[in-house]
């Protein structure tokens, strides 16, 4: 099935919908203009356009998996950053376990394109969505599904809505990561009440424990490592009171994009159980990375032997307006670049096929359609050349874009990757 729907998105028809190509490429589908290797700077690509590093984007993967098997880490990373299958399925082939999403359109997309292991990092209370989740899982003996819990009044919701069901949803206790951070238990003694809650159904399995150390206040390397040993001391209490004797392994997952290397240190102290154990790390961002906050906060910064990610998303704007030698204007906004924990960088500028530094040019506010660029003096820019701009924050950069061009280094478009939001 996932081979026969990543085919269908080739033979998508290109058109409106699909902002940034060139408009001559109208009536084709997404295999014939990728078969076409067009140049994102010269073949008639309209600004603004997003495009995606080919070989950045491979380097992350490759990074990433690279890590995961020297921590002896099971890896599900998140999809919601992209909610791309053709990335989800390169991620599989780059040895994730499976997928992580937030919400139960995302699982039906990612079902839609054939993953087998989702983690649905969320609580999950809707009837509709669980009684889709019941089917599937009746219809497909190789789909595996786990989803958070945090409460006993969820269970509850979660076992009428799952009624009759012929196999048990697996879910994990979430542990919260504090007083005022986001969903979680907050205490021991009531994650075994939500334990003991789902033990008295039927139609549910405690597989394990999970959380998300991202949430935790004031959030530093003794922090976190300390709630991470707080979720490793739960798993191992429930798997003593005999709480998890239902499941095949003890699931224990963590780690978003800022604290995984804390999660693979902890995760490494895990005692032996009396079953095996799913050490499951669900960073996501890493797969385009970006040139603001995760630049910033990644682990890699923290343990540069371990290698380091790389930018993968460049947003070209073209310069539509210079009113003042101080002042210019380039004709993305809101509407096309993440905005939601940094401004887009300016990084270089592209003239008559030559690309130089932005060099004294720095983004100051955003429109909706426009990016405010300040120049100091000497800054070379005119009406008419391109600005490559870095993003910050991939899960509000891919939402913006539903078919993005992936190019190599000379700007040859290679692929096209749709998303789903």
């Amino acid at each position: 099935m996932s081979t026969e729907a990543l085919a269908r998105l080739a033979e998508e028809r290109v058109d409106h919908r699909f902002k940034g190509l060139p408009p001559d490429a109208d009536g084709l589908t997404i295999g014939e203009l990728t078969a076409q290797r067009r140049n994102l700077f010269t073949d008639g690509f309209a600004t603004p356009v997003l495009a995606l590093s080919a070989e950045r984007l491979e380097h992350n993967l490759r990074l990433m998996e690279t890590y995961a098997t020297r921590h002896g880490l099971a890896f599900a990373p998140h999809g919601k950053t992209s909610m791309a299958p053709q990335l989800f399925h390169r991620q599989l082939e780059h040895g994730a376990w499976g997928i992580t999403l937030a919400v139960p359109h995302q699982v039906r997309v990612a079902r839609a394109f054939g993953i087998r292991r989702v983690f649905l990092a969320n609580e999950l209370v809707d009837p509709a969505a669980l009684r889709w989740v019941a089917t599937e899982l009746a219809a497909d003996p190789s789909f595996r599904f786990i989803c958070y819990a945090d409460s006993v009044r969820g269970v509850e919701l979660m076992d009428a809505a799952l009624e009759g069901a012929t196999r048990p949803v697996d879910v994990v206790v979430e542990l919260g990561a504090g007083e005022g951070a986001r969903t979680g238990v907050r205490t021991e003694a009531e994650c075994l009440a939500v334990a003991d809650a789902v033990a008295a159904t039927d139609t549910l399995r405690l597989v394990g424990v999970a959380g998300y150390e991202g949430e935790v206040p004031q959030a530093d390397a003794e922090r976190v490592r300390a709630w991470l040993t707080r979720l490793v001391a739960l798993a191992v209490d429930l798997e003593k009171a005999g709480r998890l004797g239902q499941a095949e392994e003890i699931v224990v997952s963590a780690g978003g994009s800022a604290w995984f290397d804390s999660v693979a240190e902890v995760f490494a102290g895990i005692p032996e159980l009396s079953m095996p154990v799913l050490k499951l790390l669900r960073s996501g961002a890493y797969v385009s990375h970006d040139d603001g906050h995760y630049r910033k906060v990644t682990p890699f910064n923290r343990v540069p032997e371990e290698g380091a990610l790389e930018p993968a998303f460049r947003l070209w704007a073209q310069v539509v307006s210079r009113p003042t030698p101080e002042q210019a204007f380039v004709n993305a906004g809101k509407r096309d670049a993440a905005h939601d924990l940094d401004l887009p960088s300016a990084q270089v500028v592209r003239r008559d096929g030559v690309e130089r530094p932005a060099t004294g040019i720095e983004v100051t506010r955003l429109s909706d359609q426009h990016a405010w660029l300040s120049t100091a003096p000497g800054a070379e820019l005119e009406v008419g050349d391109w600005v490559g701009l870095g993003l910050s924050h991939p899960c509000t950069s891919f939402d913006k874009w539903p078919l993005i061009p992936v190019a190599e280094a000379d700007g040859t478009v290679v692929d096209y990757v749709r998303t789903f939001f």
